[in-house]
């Protein structure tokens, strides 16, 4: 669609990632992934901070992202907050991309039930959270593609 650049941001939400202790693999994947389907993509990662991630988020939409796929923090763990920092910044939640999410998810690994990741809009731009294995951006990432371009498209003001 002309109405939308196409521009995507991956977030790495993980504290070992940022403090270079281990290598991001799921980022650069998701990354990989939306290349493959035609958005430009950049990998940031932020260590797992409500305030990072949320901060990060908005500059990202702000900077003209379209689509933000954060990949990590959204599990049950005392420091999985990728859910509450992104959730106060959506303007229209969309709760059955985060359970089609959850459900293809879970056709590979049970515990995909248990990640608490949001999806939705902010200022036109459509943002989702995947948890932070490569298998959940396997599983996750074409989910997203399905619906993403024509989810900011009709935030732009376009026709269904």
């Amino acid at each position: 669609m002309d109405s939308i650049s196409r521009r995507a941001t991956v977030i790495t939400v993980s504290d070992r990632s940022f403090a270079g202790e281990r290598e991001d693999v799921s980022g650069p994947l998701a990354a990989e992934l939306l290349g493959a389907a035609g958005w430009s993509a950049e990998v940031i990662v932020v260590p797992d901070d409500r305030d990072a991630i949320a901060s990060l988020i908005v500059e990202v939409v702000e900077a003209g992202s379209d689509l933000i796929v954060t990949t990590g923090g959204t599990g049950v763990g005392p420091r999985d907050v990728t859910p509450e920092a992104t959730e106060p910044l959506l303007t229209r939640m969309l709760p059955g991309v985060a359970e089609e999410i959850r459900r293809v998810g879970v056709a590979s690994l049970p515990q995909a039930m248990l990640s608490r990741g949001v999806a939705g809009m902010r200022r036109g731009a459509c943002v989702v959270n995947l948890a932070g294995s490569t298998g959940a951006v396997r599983d996750g990432v074409p989910v997203v593609l399905q619906v993403a371009e024509h989810a900011v498209a009709q935030a732009a003001g376009g026709d269904h």
